[in-house]
């Protein structure tokens, strides 16, 4: 049977092709909001890190009602590295929005949920969005998405899907590109119409897949997902059916729903309505919420392997504990546990060693911002250089491959291949239209990437764009050299002294500022040579009594750019680390002492 009165979609896109964007517009004009009522930009980026960034990092719930049809949306990230929240997301849809910039066309991650969303086998509404852009292509960028269907395997029905153009910014869709629509009462008519309403065995307990946790300081840990099968009441006792087919037996103390970006209380939850449970204390993504008296598992939720791995371990610098207020190596392995049970694309491996884990992910970008959130939170902790996540087969080594598109002009052609075919790359394909600017595709190891995205934005001037899709594993490349450059390194504890450093800036790109405090060990800089150099930051200017034309000049240092997360983990060489803080980030070495370094290096050679 068909549960007419809901709609469960998520909205699925390329990073920035304007998927938040759009929900905003659909708030307003679903009446959710007042005339008058003063509501922020990009509501359901509701992280401090998504609105710094701009981009969606975890996939979110919110309704709205249309014509007496409430409407559950999914807002899905947009980046690849985050891709274990649209499989998670889609769990919970019917059918997707797919949106696609006018000008940019279909990119990696386009194809990246597009394929999941056929392989679920659900219905697609294209929105052609942004095409008041002066460089739109609309009617080109409609054959690429045809073309992507196809190349996905898509069925017929599946390639007869509705096409809508739009200005998501403004809350316009149109029927045409040149149509007279002034808003968005054509995508909800399309979405009610379109898009099939849930359906479900009335024959069938109720049962419910769990493809979302919350936590509220109130109520503790919340499920969310949809309701697959029967009905559900608050204070109902369930069971939790886990991954080992345990059943845990649970009670209901509060049911919930969306409205708007707000949970509402309800007395009782129909077959395909998403819903919030409270009182589930155990459950994680993928388990199963039924009644006691039939227990029934659903199919689990199934993610791409991790890719990347990155060595988090505990801080052991001479300032360990000054900035942090969470440093031992029992809480960041909690904090680490947690987020596996949030992020299904996550996985902590604990080593033989006590202070060390090995934490998997998509890619680097995934695990800076895990880096991010947990120093925000007060943690202090080191990671290690991001590695690839080899395999092995029949003998063989097998490593994970992109497939890299690259738009830039033409003036940057010969850098930008000379680089990434030093890097093991192939390139697959080249268009140039004859517009000064140049797309350019390669299969390239995932490894080449780790630390090449800084250098191909200096290379570009800032001008390039690259997007990155994970292509699939396969015969290791061969080796090639990471970095050029070697490191500027303290060798000693001190604050950083102007005269010390101006005399160190023919040297390389230095990372400290005056009056900074340094370690032996720690990395000041990046040295001009593949070398590494040993140096004093501390060095004062000795004092004379004799008089000397200029003595006295002002020492004046270039200024030093801020160091990021991404910029750290990008530096590092196999042998460094850096060391996180609530108030610093600082690069340093794995062995600090410069004795034992050489010792170490004696002994290698």
């Amino acid at each position: 049977m068909k549960n007419e009165k809901l709609r469960n979609i998520a909205i699925i896109a390329h990073v920035d092709h304007g998927k938040t964007t759009l929900v905003d517009a659909m708030f307003r004009q679903s009446g959710l909001f007042r005339a008058e009522q003063q509501v922020d930009e990009r509501i359901m980026d509701s992280m401090d890190l998504e609105r710094e960034r701009g981009i969606t990092i975890a996939a979110k719930n919110c309704s709205v009602v249309w014509n007496d049809v409430r409407i559950n949306i999914i807002d899905t990230p947009g980046h690849a590295d985050f891709g274990g929240e649209v499989e998670r997301a889609l769990s919970m849809a019917d059918g997707a929005l797919l949106l696609v910039d006018a000008s940019e066309g279909p990119l990696p991650q386009t194809r990246f949920v597009l394929k999941k969303t056929l392989e679920a086998g659900l219905g697609t509404i294209v929105i052609i969005n942004k095409i008041d852009r002066k460089d739109a292509r609309p009617d080109m960028v409609l054959d690429e998405i045809y073309d992507l269907f196809i190349d996905l395997g898509a069925t017929d029905e599946q390639l007869d899907f509705p096409c809508l153009y739009a200005i998501g910014r403004d809350g316009i869709v149109k029927q045409e590109v040149n149509g007279k629509e002034n808003n968005l009462h054509l995508l909800f008519d399309t979405i009610l119409t379109k898009i099939p309403p849930p359906v479900y065995d009335p024959d069938e307990p109720f049962q419910m897949l769990v493809s979302d946790l919350g936590y509220s300081d109130y109520l503790g840990r919340l499920a969310v997902g949809k309701v697959k099968n029967g009905h559900v009441q608050a204070n109902d006792r369930l069971v939790c059916i886990d991954r080992n087919n345990r059943q845990i037996p649970l009670k209901v103390t509060r049911l919930q729903t969306y409205q708007g970006t707000a949970l509402q209380p309800v007395q009782s939850a129909e077959p395909g309505d998403i819903v919030i449970l409270s009182g589930i204390s155990e459950a994680t993504i993928g388990d199963t919420i039924c009644t006691s008296d039939a227990p029934k598992a659903l199919k689990r939720i199934n993610v791409d392997e991790p890719t990347i791995s990155m060595v988090f371990t505990i801080n052991d610098s001479p300032f360990s504990g000054k900035e942090g207020k969470y440093v031992q190596s029992a809480r960041i392995k909690e904090r680490l546990i947690k987020e596996t049970l949030m992020n299904v694309a996550i996985q902590i491996e604990v080593t033989d060693i006590r202070d060390r884990f090995v934490v998997k992910g998509r890619g680097e970008f995934q695990l800076a911002i895990l880096i991010e959130t947990m120093r925000r939170e007060g943690f202090e902790f080191c990671v290690g250089r991001p590695e690839v996540i080899n395999k092995y087969k029949d003998g063989n080594m097998l490593e994970p491959i992109e497939n890299l598109y690259v738009d830039c002009s033409e003036n940057y052609l010969g850098v930008v291949t000379e680089k990434l075919s030093i890097r093991k790359g192939k390139m697959t394909n080249l268009i140039n239209n004859g517009s000064g600017r140049i797309q350019m595709a390669f299969s390239i190891p995932s490894r080449a990437l780790i630390g090449y995205r800084d250098e191909f934005l200096t290379d570009t001037r800032g001008t390039g764009i690259m997007n990155a899709g994970f292509a699939g594993y396969d015969i290791y490349r061969g080796d090639f050299p990471s970095r050029f450059t070697g490191s500027i390194i303290a060798d000693r504890q001190g604050n950083a002294v102007p005269y010390a450093l101006f005399n160190l800036e023919p040297r390389g790109i230095l990372f400290v500022s005056a009056g900074e405090a340094c370690y032996e060990g720690m990395i000041i800089g990046e040295h001009n040579r593949e070398v590494d150099i040993n140096v004093n930051p501390c060095k004062e200017k000795k004092l004379t009594n004799i008089r000397a034309s200029g003595k006295d000049d002002a020492v004046v240092l270039s200024p030093v750019k801020p160091m990021t997360i991404e910029r750290a983990i990008n530096f590092l060489r196999s042998d460094e680390m850096v060391e996180i803080t609530p108030k610093s980030i600082r690069l340093r070495k794995a062995v600090l002492a410069a004795q034992k370094r050489r010792e170490r290096l004696s002994r290698s050679a």
